[in-house]
Parts: C-alpha cells; structure tokens; sequence
C-alpha cells in the first residue's frame, strides 16, 4: 500500500520525519524507520498532535517576537 500523504514542500520531508521521531521519544512511542502498523491509534494519534501542538506554539513565539 502506497502512503497518500505529500508534504507540501518535498524538500522538508527529511526534517518533517526527524521532527516526527523526537516527538516519538518524547512521548515514550516506539515509532521506527518504515512500516508502524503495530502502534495503536492512541499511540500514532499522540504523536501528531504533539507534532501540531510544537509548531503551532513555535508559530506563535515567532508572531510574538515580530519575526
């Protein structure tokens, strides 16, 4: 099965899923390189909201800061 996901600017894929794998650890999710449909939906859910909560927060700081 072929992923239908696109990151909008290809060339930010590579930090995207280095972004992805940090949250992951921090949230204690074993998320791996590759295929992970042993993680429950509470598991791979945590990891994406955690993901937009650090970049709407990062989002705001820069707003804030007039930049």
């Amino acid at each position: 099965m072929t992923s239908k996901n696109k990151t909008s600017v290809p060339e930010a894929k590579g930090a995207m899923d280095k972004f992805k794998m940090e949250v992951a650890s921090e949230l204690g999710v074993n998320l791996k390189e590759g295929y992970n449909g042993d993680l429950t939906s509470r598991e791979a859910g945590s990891i994406g909201g955690e993901m937009v909560r650090k970049m709407i927060k990062r989002q705001e700081e820069q707003m804030s800061s007039g930049n």
